[in-house]
């Protein structure tokens, strides 16, 4: 279930940087009928952010044939991808010719609640830090939404909805959000902070193909109020509608409902 630089054993050193600072990137993918879905978006980003971050970039061939391994015989299972700087000496700076670790682990496939009747929302306490450096990528950091998602032990509520400090709308703890006001499909600005997510990524385009308006916008708590729609989205739930954010109530979901079954379309086709 788990591969290490291509062999199989579950032990990395502990001098890690991505053990002692975050220093790495992910990315988790749904696997169906033993294929990754949406391989190239999630590669794309995982590039970009090695990129960013200064990492040696990994080889992508490489890593196809590994997930085919750990996957390939899975009807339906949960890839996540970690790639991180690898070892190095106490203190911040980077060593001059880090040596990447690439891990591969394969879980079982969660068994979510149903969402046909849509989810219910929260609003979360804890904010997200603005770093535009970062903003987009999935790197190892997620500190803030383990302690937002550590804010309710209540199951009625399938996701929580987190803030920038300035109190805009950004994402979910573990999803990107997307509202409909008036038949035009909005989804948060991410440039300050926020992971760009690939099911994101995808709803946007499936809109754009629809003829379905889109924007990206700054979006205000109090805003919320007055959407005809709320969806979130990440690369294992697809598309979940919102039928409750707290006190306010969602009803017809037409534009949810036809992106839902676009969505579908294309990831039988993928």
């Amino acid at each position: 279930m788990i591969l290490i630089n291509g062999e199989s054993k579950d032990v990395i050193a502990v001098t890690d940087r991505g053990l002692h600072y975050g220093d790495g990137l992910f990315e988790t993918i749904a696997i169906q009928d033993g294929k990754p879905q949406f391989w190239s978006a999630h590669m794309e980003r995982l590039l970009d952010g090695c990129s960013r971050l200064g990492i040696p970039l990994p080889d992508v061939k490489l890593m196809e044939t590994e997930t085919s391994r750990l996957c390939g015989g899975s009807e339906r299972a949960v890839l996540k991808i970690i790639v991180t700087r690898g070892s190095g000496g106490r203190g911040y700076r980077a060593p001059a010719f880090p040596e990447p670790q690439r891990i591969l682990i394969r879980y079982p496939w969660p068994e979510y609640p149903d969402h046909s009747a849509g989810i219910a929302l929260r609003m979360c306490h804890t904010p997200l830090s603005c770093n535009p450096l970062l903003a987009g990528i999935k790197h190892l950091n997620r500190l803030e939404q383990v302690m937002a998602r550590n804010e309710w032990t209540d199951e009625t509520f399938h996701e929580g909805l987190m803030l920038d400090p300035e109190g805009n709308v950004i994402e979910g703890t573990m999803s990107n959000l997307f509202a409909v006001h008036n038949s035009v499909l909005l989804t948060p600005d991410l440039k300050r902070c926020g992971i760009a997510g690939v099911m994101r990524q995808q709803v946007l385009s499936l809109a754009h193909k629809l003829g379905i308006a889109s924007e990206v916008v700054r979006m205000r708590t109090d805003e919320l109020k007055g959407m005809d729609e709320l969806f979130v989205t990440n690369s294992l739930i697809g598309i979940w509608p919102v039928a409750q954010l707290e006190e306010i109530e969602y009803g017809d979901t037409p534009i949810t409902t036809r992106l839902m079954s676009a969505l579908k379309a294309a990831m039988e086709q993928d």
